[in-house]
């Protein structure tokens, strides 16, 4: 679960299509992942919904460059559960640093608790979606 307390929660965009099925899928987690379906529907909740997400919003399918607290630059995908790999840097949307991600822009910060119930902070580098789904 992300830090509530955190000064700066940003504001997130995520598209109609994109809100209906990450709203389902947590709701059918809720039992398995409590803290992380809960925190999914948390942000499905406070996310403008639009039509069309712009192209530097991270929405499901992206590819996106991050920077972790720690500087590292990582570059990842966020799919869906099935899709997840992390060797291939494929991040499940059911994971605390996947929906951490959801609906963020380019240059945007978020706050954002681990498994490990470390805070964490990570900045959206860059955003690629020229194969994400809508």
């Amino acid at each position: 679960m992300k830090d509530r307390h955190y000064p700066e929660m940003p504001d997130i965009i995520v598209s109609q299509a994109d809100q209906q099925r990450l709203t389902v899928l947590a709701m059918d987690a809720l039992h398995r992942s409590p803290d992380v379906a809960g925190e999914l529907i948390a942000e499905m909740e406070r996310a403008r919904v639009v039509a069309a997400v712009p192209p530097s919003v991270v929405q499901m399918g992206s590819t996106l460059a991050y920077r972790s607290d720690d500087g590292r630059e990582r570059r990842v995908k966020l799919v869906f559960p099935g899709q997840a790999d992390i060797g291939a840097g494929r991040i499940s949307i059911l994971t605390p640093i996947g929906t951490a991600l959801i609906g963020l822009s380019e240059g945007q910060s978020i706050a954002w608790t681990g498994h490990d119930g470390r805070e964490r902070h990570l900045t959206v580098l860059q955003v690629d979606n020229t194969t994400a789904s809508d």
